[in-house]
């Protein structure tokens, strides 16, 4: 179903060059803040205890900051958790205190302002725990991309499939980016955005190039960028009316998810709407580069041919 049609094609390959331009500054400076800053990793991998309280009027989190001052330890973060009555406090790791000590230690210093509150959940992650959930989120990342490549090179010719790999690796990059810059807590809700993201750039990636590959058997006589014009402009309808249906979720939670969402969902804000531009911006020019076109996939589409005939 189609909600509009654009008649005339767009040339997008016309602006190949400077997508490129835009794609390898952003690449420099992602990986620039990835090796200077880091990602700002959350207790989910460097361990930690985290202390959510909740207060019957709003918080003032500069006193409570200045007042666990006093328990010598140092990077306490204290934010709001949802609401300004709610706050969440995470402490680093001290193998010297337990968990109950540490929670009473808190308690004991917030009893000091005299701010009516009540604790309502202790949770801590030991150092080893948050090494191992480090490791295995990295290779959840690479069991993935190897998934994505050997599923598109069976699915595509190599060029369409490397194209749609460095794609997806783009989007990727850029959320890590975004995350290093401005020090936002990367936490194993991220990590499960950056994964649904990939998903999310793959299934972009497959329905441009089916259009391609189509239009390559359709439009003998067509150039290739022009091939390729005309299957971006024909999948348009398509890409804007998911993209906007998807995006409106991820909104959503992002203004009213609270905090625990708000990572997840700025992840997928960032990962969906570098998505729609790297499947177009990105894949497309790059398997044009690497010399995609009509001689290279006769064969490919000879067979398919030959597969659907009875």
């Amino acid at each position: 179903m189609e909600f509009f049609r654009v008649k005339n094609d767009i040339p997008f390959m016309k602006y190949r060059k400077f997508s490129a331009a835009i794609s390898i500054i952003t690449f420099i400076l992602a990986f620039f803040f990835l090796f200077q800053k880091g990602l700002n990793y959350g207790v989910d991998f460097t361990g930690g205890t985290i202390i959510e309280v909740s207060y019957q009027e709003k918080a003032n989190l500069d006193e409570i900051r200045e007042q666990l001052k006093s328990i010598n330890l140092n990077e306490i973060q204290v934010q709001n958790f949802g609401t300004d009555k709610d706050v969440l406090i995470r402490l680093p790791i001290n193998e010297q205190i337990s968990i109950a000590e540490l929670s009473e230690t808190v308690n004991q210093e917030l009893s000091v302002l005299g701010n009516n509150f009540e604790i309502k959940r202790v949770e801590s992650v030991g150092s080893q725990v948050g090494e191992e959930l480090f490791e295995n989120g990295a290779l959840a990342i690479l069991f993935v991309c190897i998934g994505i490549i050997l599923y598109l090179s069976l699915r595509f010719e190599w060029r369409f499939a490397l194209s749609a790999v460095i794609a997806n690796m783009h989007d990727v990059i850029i959320i890590l980016g975004f995350f290093a810059f401005f020090q936002w807590e990367f936490n194993l809700t991220v990590l499960a955005a950056v994964l649904a993201v990939l998903g999310y750039s793959v299934n972009e990636s497959v329905v441009v190039f089916d259009r391609v590959r189509e239009n390559f058997r359709k439009m003998r006589r067509a150039s290739v960028t022009e091939v390729m014009n005309n299957a971006i402009t024909r999948t348009m309808s398509r890409t804007i009316m998911t993209h906007l249906s998807t995006q409106t979720v991820v909104i959503s939670m992002l203004i009213f998810g609270g905090e625990i969402l708000h990572n997840f969902s700025l992840a997928l804000t960032i990962g969906i709407l570098f998505g729609i531009y790297s499947s177009i911006m990105v894949g497309c020019p790059m398997a044009l580069w690497l010399g995609t076109n009509h001689s290279n996939l006769a064969g490919s589409i000879s067979e398919k041919k030959e597969t659907e005939s009875p």
